[in-house]
């Protein structure tokens, strides 16, 4: 299966030599497959290569395998050529390196185009705005989508709410137990330890870990920073939980969303409803398995809610669009999508409800463009939110 980014990243790999190509996103969501995809259906010539098992502190792996391509693309006359680099980000202080090599191709006119991917957000946005600016595009690439773990897997709705858009990981939701040690490994622990950890100082490791599951397990729920650190029982301060929870969004894994107001002031100032970027990294740790979270109706209901609030997670990351949540007084809406000075209150009922006072009045507060209330019985089901394209949300 072709992920909707293919033709993307072949479009521009066909276009003349401008930007390198970045490739950005969480793990396990088919970057390096996706990459491989695009090179065998170009006629250009090109290589792969990683930068897994490099020693991170080697400063000449770059101008070693860089140097050999040079070398070929040269010999063989090429009128272009590209350069994929898989994991870029593992070897240490890489943008500067890479940023050498493409500036002395550029300066003698020699036709290599760049891709490059990386895992770690956080590393490769620290590491493109230090020495990269003006030189790359950024391609983001969320978690699969219901309708393609649907299409490439066959699941239903119910076990998308419950066991996310991890394809990797598909094959084991009928063994519980191995599902669960494999988010937590291959995904949780390899994100927290390549991703996180190898480049930035944290004091506290186990308080960075235990920051994860609690916000996992409030995913579409509100929980301030002050509680947040009172539940973790740990030595640690408001500013610290901030600086976690940041680098836990710059990873992708949970995000703290603002609540919405018209004034940026009063956005920040507010309390975050946590968000997981995909309900694996809430139900993983859960008690309760895929049969049980059915039957129980409000730990169903949360779930229902958090698989929204993950897709429009994701819709946000690659389109550039900002997420919010409301609540003043009793009144409430789950989430607020926002593009621009257009925004999209979207209010989720996992029952029968077809009447949301909260959407009602948030809507004779901001005059949105569009409003939707989603669930069961409702004129926008679960299933239809999550399948539909993006832009229908402001039709």
């Amino acid at each position: 299966m072709q992920r909707k980014h293919f033709d993307t990243i072949k479009a521009r790999m066909e276009e003349p030599r401008r930007l390198m190509q970045v490739i950005t996103g969480p793990r396990q969501v088919g970057k390096t497959t996706i990459v491989k995809q695009v090179l065998h259906a170009l006629s250009i010539p090109s290589l792969y290569i990683t930068t897994d098992g490099a020693d991170r502190n080697d400063r000449e792996w770059f101008a070693r395998n860089w140097s050999s391509v040079r070398t070929r693309v040269l010999q063989e006359k090429y009128s272009e050529f590209i350069l994929a680099i898989d994991e870029v980000h593992n070897i240490h202080d890489w943008s500067k390196l890479v940023k050498t090599e493409y500036d002395y191709d550029t300066y003698h006119d020699i036709p290599i185009k760049v891709l490059l991917t990386g895992s770690s957000r956080v590393m490769l946005m620290r590491g493109m705005s230090e020495s990269l600016m003006g030189r790359f595009e950024i391609i983001p690439m969320s978690y699969w989508s219901y309708a393609e773990m649907k299409e490439a897997f066959g699941i239903t709705l119910q076990e998308y709410i419950y066991f996310g858009g991890y394809p990797g990981a598909t094959p084991f939701i009928k063994n519980e137990k191995r599902w669960r040690r494999y988010v937590r490994d291959a995904i949780v622990e390899a994100t927290i330890e390549k991703d996180v950890l190898v480049d930035k100082p944290i004091q506290n490791p186990s308080l960075l870990r235990k920051t994860l599951e609690l916000s996992s397990a409030y995913s579409g729920q509100e929980l301030s920073l002050q509680k947040l650190v009172g539940e973790l029982q740990e030595c640690g301060s408001v500013s610290t939980a901030k600086n976690y929870m940041q680098l836990l969004k710059d990873s992708c894994l949970v995000a703290p969303l603002q609540k919405y107001a018209n004034e940026p002031i009063r956005r920040k100032s507010s309390v975050p409803k946590m968000q997981v970027y995909n309900n694996a990294l809430k139900t993983y740790n859960l008690d309760e398995n895929f049969s049980q979270a059915m039957q129980d109706p409000i730990l169903w209901g949360r779930l229902y809610e958090s698989c929204v609030g993950a897709h429009l997670l994701n819709v946000a990351f690659e389109n550039d669009l900002e997420l919010y949540y409301w609540r003043e007084n009793n009144n409430e809406v789950d989430y607020v999508l926002k593009a621009g000075n257009k925004i999209v209150p979207i209010e989720v009922k996992s029952n029968q409800v077809h009447y949301a006072k909260g959407l009602t009045v948030f809507e004779n507060k901001f005059h949105p463009i569009r409003s939707w209330l989603v669930g069961e019985g409702s004129a926008c089901s679960i299933e239809q939110l999550l399948t539909m394209p993006i832009e229908y949300l402001w039709i």
